[in-house]
C-alpha cells in the first residue's frame, strides 16, 4: 500500500447561466471574471493505492478547490430561480461568493502486460464532484408569481441558501510504468469519460507523465506534468435547482509535485 500527498497549480473556469433583470435575457455569470474568484491557485491532493497480487490495483484520490471572492460593485445584475424563489442581485451591489469543489475518485487497475522493466494496464473508476455555492450581500428574493416586467418586489436576505450537488463521473483509461534504472521510474496515465443524459452532461480528461525517484526503501519523490479537465453542465431540474443552469469547468495544466510513502 502507498500514500501520496502533494500539490499542483490549478487554472479554474466556472460559470452559471442567469437572467438579466432589466433585459430579461439569459447570460453566463463568470465566477472568475464577474465575481472575482481566483483563477490560479496552488491546491493540495491526496492519493491512496493498494496493490494485490501485483496485477490488481485499487485507488482512492481526492482533490480540493475552495475559493472566495469579494465583489465591491457588480458590473451586471442578475436573477436566478431556486425552488420557485427568484433571487436578485442588482448592478453595483456588493457580493461575497463561495465556490467549493471537491473531487473524490474510486478506481481499479489491472496490469495487462508485464516485462522485466515495464508494466501496462487499464483502469476504470468513478469520480464524484461535491459542489457548494453560496452568495452573501445585497441580495433580494421574491416568489415567481411576483415577477412583473422581469422585476420583482424584493425582500432583502443576508445570504442565499447554499446548494450542494454531487455528480458521478465514470472513467476508463491506460496506465504504464517503465524502470529506467534501480530507483528511477517513468510513469504516466491517460483517462477519459463523456456522459450525456436528459438533465446532465459531463466530461473528464486526465493525462499525466512524470518521473519518480526513490529516496529510501519507503519514500520516493515524483515530479510530473499534468493536464486535467472535468466539466459538468446541469439543466432543467436537478437537486432542486431550477432555471439556472450550472456550467462547472475545472482544469489545470502544469507541474505536479508529490511525496509517496510505501508500507
Amino acid at each position: 500500500m502507498q500514500i501520496r500527498v502533494g500539490g499542483f497549480y490549478a487554472e479554474s473556469d466556472s460559470s452559471i447561466d442567469v437572467t438579466d433583470p432589466i433585459l430579461g435575457e439569459d447570460f453566463k455569470l463568470d465566477f472568475e471574471t464577474d465575481l472575482e474568484l481566483d483563477q490560479y491557485q496552488f491546491l493540495p491532493f491526496f492519493e491512496l493505492e493498494y496493490a494485490y497480487d501485483h496485477k490488481h490495483h485499487y485507488y482512492l484520490d481526492w482533490k480540493q478547490l475552495h475559493r472566495r471572492g469579494d465583489t465591491i460593485g457588480l458590473s451586471r445584475g442578475f436573477q436566478i430561480s431556486i425552488d420557485d424563489t427568484i433571487y436578485q442581485v442588482d448592478t453595483g451591489a456588493r457580493l461575497d461568493t463561495e465556490l467549493d469543489i471537491d473531487i473524490l475518485r474510486l478506481g481499479y487497475g489491472y496490469d495487462l502486460f508485464e516485462g522485466q522493466n515495464y508494466t501496462l494496464g487499464v483502469t476504470v473508476g468513478l469520480h464524484t464532484m461535491f459542489i457548494s455555492i453560496a452568495l452573501e450581500g445585497a441580495i433580494g428574493a421574491c416568489i415567481s408569481g411576483q415577477i412583473e416586467g422581469n422585476q420583482c418586489a424584493q425582500t432583502p436576505i443576508p445570504r442565499l441558501v447554499e446548494h450542494e450537488v454531487t455528480a458521478p463521473l465514470p472513467d476508463i483509461g491506460l496506465i504504464g510504468r517503465y524502470q529506467l534504472m534501480p530507483g528511477w521510474e517513468l510513469n504516466g496515465h491517460a483517462q477519459y469519460f463523456y456522459l450525456e443524459l436528459d438533465d446532465m452532461k459531463g466530461a473528464l480528461t486526465d493525462i499525466r507523465a512524470g518521473i519518480s525517484a526513490a529516496l529510501n526503501q519507503n519514500w520516493n519523490l515524483s515530479v510530473s506534468y499534468n493536464y486535467y479537465r472535468v466539466s459538468v453542465d446541469m439543466t432543467e431540474t436537478f437537486y432542486n435547482i431550477k432555471v439556472a443552469d450550472f456550467n462547472i469547468n475545472y482544469s489545470f495544466i502544469g507541474p505536479k509535485l508529490a511525496l509517496t510513502y510505501r508500507f
